[in-house]
Order: C-alpha cells, then structure tokens, then sequence
C-alpha cells in the first residue's frame, strides 16, 4: 500500500492546481522591470559633500535635529508625517498615535502601507495645514515644484516606486528635504533606516513617482503641504475636485 506522500506526489491535480496559482502570481505581478541601473552607486548619491550642503537648505535644516526613521517596514508614510510635523514645530504625536484622530485604519498601514490619500487624510486630521494632492503632474511641472522645495513655508511629500532609483520594486513615502538646482539634484530625506536621506537626479525621481500604485490604480505623485498659522481645525484636502484641477502650476514661481 503506498503511503499517503506518495499519494500526494501523485496527485494528478496537483500540476492543475499549481499552473494556475504560477498564472495567478503572473497576472498580479505582471512581468517582471527591466533591469535599472541603481543611483546606489553613482557619486552624486550619498556624497559627503553634497550631502552637506543639501542639509544646509532652508527646509532641510528644520529636519536635521528630529529625524526619526520608520518604526517597521509598513510605516513610511507615519514617519514621513511625524518629521514634516516636526519640522514644523508640532510635536504631539507619535506614528502610533496619528490613528487616533484619523479615520484611517492603524492595521490597513500596518501590514498593507498607504496610499497618497490616506496619508493627506492623516495629516489634515492632525494639523491645522492645508493639504493638497498632486497627481499626473507633467515633467516641467514637478520641475517648477522642486523651485520652491527650498521655501520654509512649504512642505513636500513624494509618493514614489523604489523601482525606476533602485530596481527594487517596493512603494514609498518620504519628505522631500530641498533641491539643488545647480546639479539638479533632489534631496530626498528617506525614512527607512537602510537607505537614509540621499541625492537624487530630477528626472529619475520624476521617473519612480510618475508610476501607477496598485491597490488604487492611481498615479503616485505628490503632496503639498501649506503653513496656515491662523487655521484653528485641521485643513481639508482639495480632492473633491478631479486630480486634473489639483495643480496649482498658476500660482507657482
């Protein structure tokens, strides 16, 4: 009598049962990136001295002495806030406790990420700061944004594949720390501990956020945060309009 793993090695549905979960893998997955060059190992990436001089830009600086990197491998987007909030001098949370006050679900972050909604919903129902969601930018406008990336009275968050920087298929959030114009080159403040604030070409930067997320089957993109000193409530995003209308290119530089 043959034992039950032979049987089970014999199973004629076993090969149906396993071509269609390979077709299954295949179909959510997609075929795999072509292979990129990671900005890893060119100079520019974490050099010393353009690192430092990316530190000194006006909105890097009110970054430096609080940075606080993710607390697990989900939690990009609640460090990414905890540090805007801080540059900006509110300091009442924690990425724990951003759950508190949004309606955003603590465990939907923490095994599955979020999206770039869900964390422009976190921030407004912490802060007094009016939020905007910036999506299917063109190349010259996310060029005319990184002009004022520098400016104090602005913050900006970039919603962005690993894939098209590092070959690493994985989404992220971070703030976006300056811009160096001259060498054209963003300083992007990463929140996972592995790979630290670094240096970034604008058009390959451009290149890993201008990528569709999956679970919305949106664009990723950016959001702008806006000081508003006399707001009393948290600000409200701009999403009832279509994401189209949510560019404010006029009143850019």
């Amino acid at each position: 009598m043959k034992s039950p793993r032979t049987l089970l090695c014999h199973d004629p549905h076993r090969g149906w049962i396993a071509l269609l979960l390979t077709l299954l893998w295949l179909a959510a997955c997609g075929p795999a990136p072509a292979p990129v060059d990671s900005i890893a190992t060119a100079t520019y990436y974490q050099n010393p001295a353009g690192l430092a001089q990316a530190w000194r830009q006006p909105v890097a600086a009110t970054y430096r002495d609080s940075f606080e990197y993710q607390h697990n491998a989900a939690f990009c987007g609640p460090a990414t806030v905890i540090n805007v909030f801080r540059s900006l001098g509110i300091d009442h949370s924690t990425q724990e406790s951003l759950f508190d006050r949004a309606q955003v679900s603590y465990w939907k972050a923490r095994f599955l990420g979020l999206t770039l909604d869900e964390l422009a919903e976190i921030i407004q129902a912490n802060a007094p700061l009016k939020v905007t969601v910036l999506r299917d930018l063109t190349r010259e406008e996310f060029q005319r944004h990184l002009h004022r990336a520098n400016n104090p009275a602005f913050r900006y968050i970039i919603n962005f594949n690993r894939q098209p920087l590092f070959g690493v298929n994985m989404g992220h959030h971070s703030p976006i720390g300056g811009y160096l114009s001259d060498a054209d080159l963003v300083f992007v403040l990463d929140v996972l501990d592995r790979y630290r604030p670094f240096l970034a070409p604008a058009h390959r930067l451009y290149a890993a956020m201008n990528t569709v997320d999956a679970e919305t089957g949106k664009k990723r993109g950016l959001l702008l945060i806006e000081v508003m000193p006399s707001a009393t409530t948290p600000g409200k995003i701009e999403a009832s309009a279509p994401d189209s209308i949510l560019r404010p290119t006029a009143a850019l530089p």
